[in-house]
């Protein structure tokens, strides 16, 4: 079998768990492969082999992202563009999407045998034109429009001929119930199961006292309008990356991605015990 491995030496103890979870690997048979960009700074004696992510995705079996939940979703769309499924050991502060802790690297034994499941989670995908052409991008949390200097915009969300909605706020959350529990969380919005299958839209600092969040069946193509006094005012991020700025006259359309994730649950930390353990307890 060969695993990929997607580190974040930027987080705490990164380093030393990488080494620890390819020596383990490499122990019980697997190949260990990893992107070139990481060469010079990727442990020596690791037995690792280096390549393009996208080649070394393509043939692996399994990809491994050690670090917190910004390196998971960076991970996330190399797997799902592969249809591989991705484990995630947390050496972040919370690590809501990880299945193991550094105490737990035991559990790797698993992947050798099978002994796990995986959760499907969906992804949404979101059509930026503009004058310089049209772009795609796809999420794992949240797709965000959002004002710089908190000013309020006038935004409109359509589906098809339809209306959905007008407000008046400092931008818009469109979030996967994987991403409920992210951005738009903060903005007051619920927490989604995230076997469930929606998009959720959350405004940011909406000017009334009735603008809530919605939630849209996965398919519906949501087209959101925008009015901006200033140029340059709006931007675009996808799950946290600002992708660019928002002009009045551009078209944006949300809607569900073909692509999935399958993220591997080894160690049977279930979704309700990280809302309990993690969310509830997160300081």
């Amino acid at each position: 079998m060969k695993a990929v491995i997607f580190p974040n030496f930027s987080k705490n103890n990164a380093y030393e768990v990488t080494e620890r979870v390819c020596s383990i690997l490499y122990n019980m048979g697997f190949g260990i492969y990893v992107n070139e960009t990481l060469q010079k700074r990727f442990p020596e004696g690791t037995h690792a082999r280096f390549g393009s992510l996208k080649e070394i995705a393509r043939d692996c079996d399994v990809v491994i992202a050690i670090g917190g939940d910004g390196t998971i979703i960076e991970a996330s769309a190399c797997a799902a563009e592969e249809d591989k499924p991705l484990l995630g050991i947390n050496t972040g502060r919370l690590g809501f999407l990880a299945s193991m802790e550094t105490d737990e690297l035991y559990n790797l034994s698993r992947l050798m045998n099978g002994n796990y499941r995986t959760e499907n989670r969906m992804m949404i995908e979101c059509e930026h034109v503009s004058e310089r052409g049209a772009e795609k991008f796809i999420a794992l949390n949240d797709i965000v429009l959002e004002s710089k200097y908190s000013r309020l915009t006038d935004f409109s969300v359509h589906s098809g001929a339809a209306e959905i909605t007008a407000v008046r706020a400092n931008g818009l959350i469109f979030a996967t119930p994987t991403g409920s529990t992210a951005y738009a969380l903060s903005a007051g919005g619920p927490i989604l199961e995230p076997g469930l299958e929606c998009i959720q839209m959350t405004p940011v600092c909406p000017h009334s006292l009735f603008a809530r969040t919605m939630l849209f069946s996965t398919d519906k193509s949501l087209r959101v309008t925008n009015s901006v006094c200033d140029k340059g005012n709006l931007y675009l991020s996808v799950d946290g990356v600002i992708t660019g700025g928002v002009e009045a006259e551009d078209r944006l359309t949300i809607y569900r991605s073909e692509k999935t994730l399958r993220l591997i649950d080894i160690t049977g930390n279930s979704f309700y015990k990280a809302v309990s353990r993690k969310l509830m307890n997160s300081l």
